[in-house]
């Protein structure tokens, strides 16, 4: 079976071995497993049922893990991303009024439209469209979107009357399990201690069970015909309307561009950039896939880092994440038992790490960094991320028409900025 793998990963070609590969694939996993209970918290909160979304977001891996291992031979993860999920639920479905049926299809189209751009040149003709300040702007926004929800979900920031928000009780359970769990995981993050939200998550569900807010047995039952109603659930009732366009085409953007960049990281870490279009395509055809399985579009996760540290080289790295994963349904009993407490650090430590991103925006042309700031201001204070992306991508052209720039806004540009603003004047005209 070894010579047969050997063969069909090309281990040898690319200088690593059976055991390295398998080590590289279980380590990933241990870096990643976090996903399934996260990603299905967020689904719920759009309408998925908690079952359905584990469900979504385990299949959808595992379907992914094998397009990347055996069309691109590449050792590197696809799980539903963080901050397409935010997206998905926070934006498409609750700020901008589409079902959860509705933002499904949203991401099939918008995987259609990546498996497009993957397959032509168009990835570079777009890539090159969009500035460099606003696509690192996007990233920092959707983190200090996913910071803003963990703290909501962890019950230290709370909704108030006269100031819209405010910091919560501080001696509720639920918060001291919260600033408890996040305390834990911070020290075992910056420790590099491997699966560090994992061992987080478990010790704030324990925590949950201490301070009463999780109780006994209430993860025991589980059904999983609610799937059902989500695999194949997509409704293309809303396709005639400009919001699931916008939608749709935000879904696309953002994918695009952040699944380009972490690829490129991902393929030179490996010494292997000439996989990066096949691994750029098995993303595009996941992304798709993922709205028919029902759950936000899948990404090439930063924690791939982790299994190619490890040694990992090829498809097989992928593989083995991707079954162990698909195991990993057997736990669903325990992972409805996880509270929110124990989820809320995750975002905000992803959420942190992706703030990183500033430090690449030139702040200094206030060309380039007031358009930035308006996405990064407004993604989170007006919970929509379409919109966010909105203002900034307007606001651009505009700022570099004023200074006689006109030459360094690429025609594409234009464009997309007269289709934002379209969206955003839409409401005016109706």
């Amino acid at each position: 079976m070894r010579t047969w793998l050997d063969k069909l990963f090309h281990l040898r070609a690319c200088d690593t071995t059976f055991q390295r590969e398998l080590i590289a694939g279980f380590i990933g996993f241990v870096t990643i497993v976090y996903i399934v209970a996260v990603n299905a918290s967020i689904l719920q909160d759009a309408g998925i049922p908690m079952e359905a979304g584990i469900l979504a977001t385990v299949l959808t891996a595992f379907i992914g893990s094998l397009l990347m291992a055996f069309w691109a031979n590449a050792p590197i993860i696809l799980v539903p991303g963080m901050g397409i999920n935010a997206l998905f639920t926070y934006t498409l479905c609750q700020s901008m009024g589409l079902s959860w049926q509705e933002a499904l299809a949203a991401v099939f189209v918008s995987g259609l439209i990546f498996t497009v751009i993957a397959f032509t040149r168009a990835a570079a003709i777009l890539s090159n469209a969009i500035p460099a300040s606003l696509k690192e702007a996007i990233t920092v926004g959707i983190g200090l979107f996913l910071t803003f929800i963990g703290l909501q979900k962890g019950g230290l920031i709370v909704t108030n009357p006269s100031t819209f928000v405010a910091l919560g009780d501080l001696s509720s359970p639920h918060v001291l399990v919260t600033l408890v769990t996040l305390l834990l995981t911070l020290i075992l993050f910056v420790r590099n201690v491997p699966g560090n939200f994992l061992i987080g998550i478990a010790a704030g569900t324990g925590l949950g069970f201490l301070f009463g807010i999780v109780e006994p047995g209430t993860g025991e039952t589980f059904s999983f015909a609610q799937y059902g109603q989500v695999l194949g659930g997509m409704s293309f009732s809303a396709i005639w309307t400009l919001p699931f366009w916008i939608a749709t085409f935000s879904l696309a953007m953002v994918i695009v561009f952040e699944n380009i960049g972490l690829l490129h990281g991902h393929t030179a870490m490996i010494g292997q950039p000439q996989k990066f279009r096949r691994s750029l395509q098995a993303n595009a055809l996941s992304a798709a896939i993922s709205g028919i399985l029902g759950t936000s579009p899948t990404v090439a996760t930063v924690e791939t880092a982790a299994g190619i540290a490890a040694g990992g080289r090829t498809g097989l790295t992928t593989l083995v994440t991707g079954t162990l994963l698909l195991f990993s349904l057997g736990l669903i009993p325990v992972v409805k038992m996880i509270p929110d407490g124990a989820v809320a650090p995750v975002l905000i430590i992803i959420g942190a790490l992706m703030l990183q991103n500033v430090q690449n925006i030139n702040l200094k042309d206030f060309s380039e960094g007031f358009p930035a700031f308006l996405i990064i201001a407004i993604i989170p204070l007006s919970y929509s991320i379409v919109d966010g992306i909105a203002f900034g991508f307007v606001a651009y052209p505009l700022m570099k028409l004023a200074l006689g720039k006109r030459r360094e806004v690429p025609a594409l540009l234009y464009v997309i900025a007269g289709l934002f603003l379209l969206n955003l004047m839409l409401p005016v005209f109706t």
